[in-house]
């Protein structure tokens, strides 16, 4: 069954650089859309960028600062995030979907406990 886990969250100043990463098995290499989802305490989780089939979408918010990719072998998916802002601090999700893709959370299927990133 598909499994995500992420890792790389931790406390950064502002303007800083962060790199998340997402271990994923269950399923082929680049046969899932995945994506980034963050959550700030007392608002609603947030698409911040996803990935199929080399095609990248981003929130207008992280646009010019974060960066998806995936890498096989193993089957990784990362968030780098430059110029960290305040605004950037939540809980950052990992999520995979067989079918839809983009930036809305009702698209995805599986998800992983996700990583902290406080920006100060």
């Amino acid at each position: 069954h598909v499994q995500l886990v992420e890792s790389g969250g931790g406390s950064v100043q502002a303007g800083g650089s962060r790199r998340l990463t997402c271990e994923t098995s269950g399923y082929a290499y680049m046969s899932y859309c995945v994506g980034w989802f963050r959550q700030a305490p007392g608002k609603k989780r947030e698409g911040v960028a996803s990935l199929y089939g080399g095609s990248p979408i981003y929130a207008d918010s992280v646009k010019g600062r974060f960066t998806i990719s995936q890498d096989n072998p193993p089957n990784t998916v990362y968030l780098q995030m430059n110029d960290l802002k305040i605004d950037d601090t939540g809980m950052y999700y990992c999520a995979a979907s067989p079918g839809l893709c983009g930036l809305s959370s009702s698209m995805y299927d599986y998800w992983g406990q996700g990583t902290q990133v406080t920006v100060s």
